[in-house]
């Protein structure tokens, strides 16, 4: 290949390459967590994460943030509590992390590993299960990540001298866009 044939050849390459770059942003979100305790299960629900991911390379990362008081129970006392015994005022952040091959998108299922940020701790979980489907320039992600209070080292609440159980998992259904 000529000085000549290799210019036209990167010339007409670049534009591939360039196409595997994209930018996502979270559209619409609703994270819930599950606490169970002798007496009664609660659920909280959030629906204000927001995050961004960047592919480029051949590799995927995203960031996703929520408030930690942006989780609703249904009961403000119980809420203002939880904020106490995750140290919401200090941390008042929930941030996740993960890095995914760009072909992760090729699958129905993508196994992720991520890095949690929560009550001032990291916890690391690999190969979380998540479920996906894309529709034109969206993708819906859909699975649960196995927290549990002792990842974040959160003493369990009580009631009635009776602790709630240490798992807390929390469901995750997110719609993502390809900005570009």
């Amino acid at each position: 290949m000529g000085k000549k044939e290799l210019i036209t050849f990167l010339f007409l390459a670049l534009p591939t390459f360039a196409q595997t770059d994209s930018q996502w942003v979270l559209s619409q979100s609703t994270l819930t967590y599950h606490v169970s305790h002798p007496l009664h299960q609660t659920d909280g629900v959030s629906h204000a994460a927001r995050g961004k991911g960047v592919c480029h390379a051949g590799q995927c990362d995203f960031l996703i943030a929520v408030p930690v008081k942006s989780f609703d129970s249904g009961d403000s006392n119980r809420d203002l509590h939880m904020l106490q015994v995750t140290r919401g005022g200090e941390f008042p952040m929930v941030t996740v992390r993960t890095r995914l091959p760009e072909d992760a998108s090729a699958s129905a299922t993508i196994h992720a590993d991520l890095e949690v940020q929560f009550a001032g701790q990291t916890a690391k979980y690999k190969q979380v299960s998540f479920q996906q489907a894309t529709q034109g320039n969206e993708v819906r992600i859909s699975g649960t990540i196995p927290a549990t209070l002792s990842d974040f080292k959160i003493d369990p609440p009580s009631l009635l001298a009776m602790p709630v159980k240490n798992e807390i998992p929390v469901r995750v259904e997110m719609t993502w866009r390809r900005e570009k």
